[in-house]
């Protein structure tokens, strides 16, 4: 279950400098999809998320990938969307262990005040449909559709945990 950021977490995009969670939001709602880019199930969305992102791209919200990678797999795994949309790195899944994340991907809407105003976890497109109007009505912003026929049938994200190191 989604939990609020603690003030001092910080997110780092794969370009440009680090900042406290409370920095990202001190001006617009933060909405981030969260991404696995060692899982199928992450990958399946990549697409549908980077359409509901970009949805938010002119309106008064930041938009951003949080990727449980270095920015290396970052950019390999999103591939253009590393560049169109501000992609946090989280090698240590620091961020998304702090933001409560059990599965990804995900979505997460931070409010201004760096709470956590709605998290989905997985794909359940209904549920990110609710999220996603319920910031559109907060934005006073056009809502996006979902789903699109050529979205990924609903399905349960897949653990967001670190691999574990092989026994020696």
């Amino acid at each position: 279950m989604a939990t609020n950021p603690p003030p001092d977490l910080v997110l780092a995009p794969i370009r440009g400098g680090p900042h406290a969670v409370a920095q990202w939001v001190g001006m617009f709602h933060l909405l981030i999809v969260a991404v696995d880019p060692f899982s199928e199930r992450s990958a399946w969305l990549v697409d549908t998320a980077g359409r509901i992102l970009t949805q938010y791209e002119q309106a008064d919200c930041r938009i951003a990938w949080l990727v449980g990678g270095a920015p290396d797999e970052a950019r390999l795994f999103l591939g253009p969307w590393a560049e169109q949309i501000m992609t946090f790195a989280d090698p240590e899944l620091k961020a998304i262990g702090a933001l409560g994340l059990e599965k990804l991907p995900a979505i997460v809407l931070i409010a201004l005040d760096s709470t956590v105003v709605d998290a989905v976890e997985g794909w359940d497109p209904d549920r990110w449909r609710e999220l996603t109007e319920n910031l559109s009505r907060v934005l006073s912003w056009s809502k996006p559709v979902i789903p699109l026929a050529s979205d990924p049938a609903p399905f349960e994200g897949a653990p967001a945990t670190a691999d574990e190191e092989p026994a020696a």
